[in-house]
């Protein structure tokens, strides 16, 4: 538990949003992550030190795109299994829980986007939590929202 930490997670929720709805790559906030607080950056220097790294890499870039796609398989065959282990904390003798996961797990390869996997994992949520009538746990009206919006865009775009 990380005292004081609801302020900037929501200062980077509202960023990424507002990052994706005008069409830019991810916004997040770096420093003030839950994961940067525990590896022990607490101070106002870590920030100062991500800031030279990411400067660093402008100039670093044009080297790091040298590297064909084969040389970087390996990294993300590891990142593959780590994010499918993920799928162990699932309780798959819950329908409501275990389908979504398996929806959104099975689409992000198919289709090529982590975002469309997201999409479908909610829709499919929501949509078996209404047949289900959604009487052990309550949705929250934003994973609604989130479901219309994500229909809207099947249809419209």
């Amino acid at each position: 538990r990380l005292p004081n930490i609801e302020g900037a997670l929501l200062a980077d929720s509202i960023a990424t949003t507002g990052g994706a709805i005008l069409g830019t790559s991810t916004v997040t906030t770096f420093v003030e992550s839950s994961s940067g607080v525990a590896a022990g950056g607490r101070t106002g220097l870590t920030s100062i030190a991500v800031a030279v790294l990411f400067a660093l890499s402008l100039f670093l870039a044009p080297i790091f795109l040298a590297i064909p796609a084969f040389a970087t398989a390996p990294a993300l065959i590891v990142v593959g299994f780590l994010m499918v282990s993920g799928l162990l904390n699932i309780d798959f003798n819950d329908v409501t829980e275990a389908v979504p996961a398996f929806i959104a797990a099975v689409a992000m390869p198919f289709a090529y986007s982590i975002s469309e996997g997201i999409s479908l994992g909610v829709i499919s949520y929501v949509a078996i939590n209404l047949m289900c009538g959604d009487t052990r746990k309550k949705t929250n009206w934003l994973l609604y929202l989130l479901a219309i919006l994500f229909i809207l865009k099947y249809i419209f775009v």
